[in-house]
């Protein structure tokens, strides 16, 4: 075998109640898609041919030095508590430490049926697969923490779901895949002992600064912080926010119901399973607090004085709104171009959001042109954005380079639904050049890159994503 990996795992040194040892299901006739060399080559992965890449990445071949488990966990899923959910279609192969001294997970999503599949079938199809390979790339150029495509395969095979579609695999890296709900599990069992092990295994791999429970959850917290307001700065809705889904790293994690918006209104819901707007746009913050109470809940059973354990988790939870407004407020300021903090400067970010929402603007164009002509283009009433930009131009006097900023903070290009759609009904068909071209275009998003301009255009009445879906 040609391709290299090396790995080095950690996980699968931990007790069994952990995981359960689990090889992928091999598929009839798997085809490599995409392979990201450069992501490869951080991890010190060195390619095979085509065909060898393939067998490996569609879990046909087990490459040797990997430890394939399907990991535990339980979550709360849009606020109810199941007890135990786990990879039920996936399996991490191993880990490796790169170039760069980073521990990363290898793991293959859409692997075929674990022992917690429940009802499912352990498969993915093409869809989902090329949304999160696109996505998930675009974020990481994008600056924000997140988990990264190294390569998806076609699998020869079909998949069932509202009807027959082609199967596929993600081969998955991330710095561990540790969620919130890896923690429930164990203290909702009582299990101490694991818990602490657990525990002590995260602080050693993502804060080794970190000292006992709290510290761990003072680390969690402020990386979620930071998560969150670099979502809410590019317009992402993640779309199904429960605690299986909320990682410890502070990493975007599980691609399914996600979506950037176009039109800007705070109550944006794509998910076809969030009836009731739970996960919204705005509502994002706020279910990042209650994730971490979540979190706080199950570290607090392994200390030894819980009464003085639920007064400081109580007093690291509480803190969050405060910390999650500040950094809102960091991002959103060097959106308008500011680097320094005045007075007002909260209202005049409101200012302008509240006009956008009211003329249907926009989010990415919006900032992307503020302070040039074009920006009043998006508005349905160029009357408001004047009014506004008026206010701004008094407050942006101040400033060195503005027009700098807001084109260093804003990205040109994002990878919006209608696009992303498109490239999937491409796909199905064997059509994979919007899929190349969007992960070229959006490798530099902050980029004027004016032979895909058309890239950036929000969707015609036509063309608008009513719904996104998990691919589930």
């Amino acid at each position: 075998m040609t391709l290299m990996i090396p790995f080095d795992n950690s996980y699968a040194l931990l007790p069994g109640v952990f995981y359960s040892k689990q090889a992928p299901v091999p598929v009839r006739a798997p085809r490599l898609i995409a392979f990201n060399a450069d992501l490869a080559a951080v991890m010190g992965i060195a390619p095979g041919d085509v065909q060898e890449m393939a067998q490996v990445f569609a879990g046909n071949e087990v490459p040797e030095g990997a430890d394939p488990l399907a990991q535990l966990y339980a979550g709360h899923q849009f606020g109810h508590y199941n007890p135990k959910l786990g990879d039920g279609r996936a399996v991490l192969l191993g880990e490796t430490v790169g170039a760069d001294g980073l521990r990363r997970d290898l793991q293959l999503k859409g692997s075929g049926r674990t022992p917690y599949s429940r009802q499912g079938d352990g498969r993915a199809w093409l869809g989902p697969v090329l949304r999160e390979y696109v996505v998930s790339e675009a974020m990481h150029a994008l600056g924000i923490a997140t988990t990264r495509a190294l390569a998806a395969v076609e699998t020869g095979e079909t998949v069932l779901r509202e009807a027959p579609l082609p199967g596929a695999v993600l081969a998955r890296v991330a710095s561990s895949h540790l969620r919130v709900g890896t923690f429930q599990i164990f203290a909702a069992r009582g299990e101490m002992g694991n818990l602490k092990r657990l525990t002590d295994y995260a602080i050693a791999r993502h804060y080794p600064h970190a000292k006992g429970p709290m510290g761990l959850l003072r680390a969690v917290r402020d990386a979620q912080v930071k998560l969150i307001a670099q979502w809410m700065g590019v317009g992402f809705i993640h779309g199904v926010m429960n605690t299986d889904n909320s990682s410890i790293s502070g990493e975007t994690i599980d691609y399914g119901p996600c979506a950037f918006m176009d039109g800007y209104h705070p109550n944006t819901v794509y998910s076809s399973i969030d009836r009731m707007g739970r996960y919204a746009y705005s509502n994002q913050p706020d279910i990042a607090v209650w994730n971490m109470a979540q979190l706080a809940t199950s570290l607090i059973q392994q200390m030894p004085d819980r009464e003085a354990a639920v007064e400081e988790a109580t007093e690291v939870v509480h803190a969050m709104p405060d910390l999650l407004q500040k950094a809102w407020l960091e991002q959103f300021r060097r959106k308008l171009g500011l680097t320094g903090a005045h007075d007002g400067d909260a209202e005049l970010i409101a200012d302008l959001l509240q006009r956008m929402a009211q003329n249907q603007a926009d989010f990415t164009n919006t900032f992307r042109a503020l302070g040039r002509p074009e920006g009043r283009d998006q508005f349905i009433d160029p009357a408001a954005y004047d009014v506004w930009l008026a206010k701004w131009q008094g407050r942006a006097e101040s400033e060195a380079n503005p027009l700098v900023v807001i084109t260093d903070t804003n990205p040109a290009f994002i990878p919006r639904n209608h696009r992303v759609e498109q490239m999937i009904q491409a796909a199905l068909v064997g059509d994979y050049v919007l899929f190349r071209r969007l992960q070229s275009v959006l490798a530099t998003p902050f980029a004027d890159q004016p032979d895909h301009a058309d890239l950036q255009s929000p969707p015609d009445e036509s063309e608008v994503v009513q719904a996104t879906f998990c691919g589930t």
